[in-house]
């Protein structure tokens, strides 16, 4: 069979399901397991998927965005790994900012009850929980983005120019060696790259499916802040290893 065969088949099974191992594959194309492997690697050269342990991955579409309840459901255990790790980053007396976000959102029951750390977040779903720790809260204001909660907009980015952080905790959608750290929404982009810039310290907490993942809008060079995930393949880390630091969590 034709590497242009080949390619095709591949991708007619991705556009059917999000995910095909790599001996579906190898089934439907009447081939080697080295030969699709191959293939693989040269079809996410071309970001036309991505690959996952034993198998490919559709790419998720560039304004695609789930909401916060959504997004709260998915890979819980990896989440509540990375949130744990990221909060025992949180030093007494910190000023830290917290993204709108469904790992960011886990963070908040690791950190110190009653403690001196100050927080400034654009997310709605973050506030009663962190009232609820008794910790000092700041809520930037601007318009709510109806999907995910989030504080976006001019009135957003005035309001967070008047704080500065010792560390941020982000979301993304996307993670990819080349073009960096994204998101669907433009106008929650500009509210993540400002946070960075703000911060002494920067980091972005996200599981493995959203590394090679590309969404609408950049937010930042890799370099910017370092990655804290759960999961990450040596095909993986070789591509990421000297744009930015990457902590691994597994337990």
């Amino acid at each position: 069979m034709l590497t242009a065969e080949r390619h095709r088949i591949i991708l007619e099974l991705l556009k059917q399901k999000e995910i095909v191992s790599l001996q579906e594959l190898v089934n439907e194309t009447n081939t080697s397991e080295s030969t699709i492997r191959r293939d693989l690697i040269e079809l996410e050269k071309k970001n036309a998927l991505k690959r996952v342990h034993g198998g490919a991955a559709r790419l998720q579409g560039k304004l695609e965005e789930p909401g916060i309840i959504e997004k709260t459901a998915k890979n819980l255990t990896a989440k509540d790994l990375i949130a744990k790790y990221a909060a025992s980053l949180v030093e007494q007396a910190d000023c830290i900012y917290l993204d709108a976000g469904s790992t960011t959102l886990q963070m908040i029951p690791y950190l110190p009850n009653e403690s001196d750390i100050v927080v400034v977040t654009n997310g709605l779903t973050n506030i009663q929980p962190l009232l609820n720790k008794g910790i000092k809260t700041y809520l930037i204001g601007g318009a709510i983005k109806p999907k995910t909660g989030a504080m976006i907009g001019r009135g957003a980015l005035y309001a967070i120019e008047n704080y500065r952080f010792d560390k941020c905790f982000l979301g993304v959608n996307g993670i990819h060696p080349s073009f960096g750290y994204t998101t669907p929404d433009p106008e929650e982009a500009f509210i993540k790259q400002k946070a960075l810039q703000l911060s002494r310290e920067s980091y972005v907490l996200a599981d493995d499916t959203k590394f090679g993942e590309i969404a609408f809008s950049e937010i930042a060079p890799l370099s910017e802040a370092s990655i804290i995930t759960n999961l990450l393949n040596n095909d993986t880390a070789e591509l990421y290893k000297h744009k930015t630091t990457i902590k691994v969590v597994t337990s």
